[in-house]
């Protein structure tokens, strides 16, 4: 055998998903899991499925997402859920780009969700993010806040900024009740400001308990 038929992980890039090991067996036992320590354990729980973030208790980046809002009821009426994801399978994302958007909207005073993995690793006043973990890398990260509907125009303009200082691919999710004619608040805004929403109504209907009067857009 020669160099040219050896395969190497680069440990620098990889985001410990963790698909190399569970998806296949090396017959020659080449692939194996090497113990996490210190920050780079961060990288597992917010990018293996099977891992569980030990703050939220929850596998799969550890938060139950805007999407089961049927259930949690964490969104009233004049309020709206955002969510910001950096990375995807077969991109990833640097923490350090997470802190750009973390400020960015931390200086707009959001309110970020609790039980979010990522804000478990910021201050939540400044939106920093813990000097130790800025160098490493996840599948995805998801910075999650609420805001009142009126400070909604001036968070998607500092969010159309600061996508474009980001190295990674980039998404926004919004979520807020319909009103009794089911038309949602963040639509016609969203697309004042120069996006193109895809109201998809994307819940978890059917998977538990739906409270009364819990609509979503």
């Amino acid at each position: 055998m020669n160099d040219e038929d050896v395969c190497q992980v680069d440990l620098e890039v990889c985001v410990e998903c963790g698909i190399c090991i569970e998806g296949w067996e090396c017959p020659t036992g080449a692939i194996y899991q090497q113990k996490l320590t210190g920050s780079r354990a961060i990288r597992s729980v917010f990018s293996n499925p099977l891992s569980k973030h030990p703050g939220t208790g929850i596998t799969g980046r550890g938060t139950e997402e805007m999407k089961t809002n049927d259930v949690t009821g964490r969104f009233d009426f004049g309020q709206v859920g955002i969510a910001i994801e950096l990375g995807r399978p077969s991109t990833g994302a640097y923490f350090y780009d997470v802190q750009k958007v973390s400020r960015a909207v931390a200086a707009l005073g959001v309110q970020f969700e609790p039980k979010n993995p990522v804000t478990e690793l910021m201050n939540v006043q400044t939106g920093d993010i813990r000097s130790d973990v800025l160098q490493e890398k996840v599948l995805s990260a998801i910075v999650e806040f609420l805001i009142p509907e009126e400070k909604l125009t001036e968070v998607l303009r500092a969010v159309k900024q600061v996508s474009q200082e980001i190295d990674t691919v980039f998404s926004l999710d919004m979520i807020a009740r319909l009103d009794e004619n089911c038309f949602s608040p963040t639509l016609e805004v969203a697309r004042h400001e120069g996006f193109n929403p895809a109201p998809s109504t994307k819940t978890n209907v059917g998977l538990g308990k739906i409270s009364e009067g819990k609509v979503l857009a």
